[in-house]
């Protein structure tokens, strides 16, 4: 069941994408098509799968700009399905599921998803994190004292082509992050030396008044180090106490 009550600190009134195909994943048709209704009631074009495995057929034929999936389901569930997506895709992904325990939240963070909602939620929170995803999705357009090109030591990131590298001798290599990933990185390799606490490294990633529990933050950053230190590269810094800095 799907609540109306709304969704504090959450803005909506933020640039984003007005259009965005989005595909939800869910083997319960009445949810679907109340989650159809309300995104398709912000502009949205909706797409609709009753598991992971149509829905892979679907990103497949047609790739969305955005996925809401549901975790428990039968046949191939969300979080396999968002494993094999990963494989060769960052689509965002925002996770539905039906019980509210912490380890499906951090199973289906460290899979690669970008947000989670636990059901019963309202669509009015739904909505307002789907706006806050493809947001952090969009290409940013950098002002005159923001530079496109960042870098720290052999670490460089495009923030216009929203593409991250890693140098090496042999040639640099690029390091896929989803949506979220590239936003928190992004904030700490524009000051590196700097040690951002949770709360101010959420509200540069996400949005002012954008509420993310300290756990949730914690397995994108400890994704974006197991990305980093594959490439030799292990930049972060756990400011124990207060949150993360990059190395200066």
């Amino acid at each position: 069941m799907l609540s109306p009550v709304s969704a504090p600190g959450l803005q909506s009134g933020v640039d984003f994408p007005a259009m965005a195909r989005i595909l939800v994943v869910d083997d319960d048709p009445h949810l679907r098509e109340v989650v159809r209704y309300a995104l398709a009631r912000d502009g949205h074009d909706v797409r609709e799968a009753k598991d992971g495995a149509e829905a892979l057929r679907l990103v497949a034929a047609d790739a969305p700009d955005l996925i809401v999936l549901d975790i428990v389901m039968p046949g191939m569930d969300g979080l396999e399905a968002c494993r094999e997506l990963r494989k060769k895709s960052t689509i965002p992904v925002v996770f539905l599921s039906s019980r509210d325990e912490e380890l499906d939240r951090v199973l289906g963070l460290e899979m690669g998803g970008d947000d989670y909602l636990t059901k019963p939620f309202s669509t009015r929170e739904l909505c307002a994190r789907v706006k806050a995803v493809l947001r952090r999705g969009k290409p940013s357009v950098p002002s005159a004292d923001e530079p496109a090109l960042l870098r720290s030591g052999p670490l460089r990131m495009d923030t216009v082509e929203h593409r991250v590298w890693v140098d090496h001798p042999a040639g640099p290599k690029e390091v896929v992050l989803t949506v979220t990933e590239f936003s928190l990185l992004q904030v700490l390799l524009s000051r590196p030396g700097r040690a951002y606490t949770r709360e101010d490294l959420t509200d540069r990633a996400y949005g002012d008044g954008y509420h993310l529990a300290e756990r949730t933050l914690d397995s994108h950053v400890r994704r974006i180090r197991a990305k980093l230190r594959d490439e030799g590269l292990d930049p972060i810094e756990t400011v124990h106490g207060l949150g993360y800095r990059l190395k200066s």
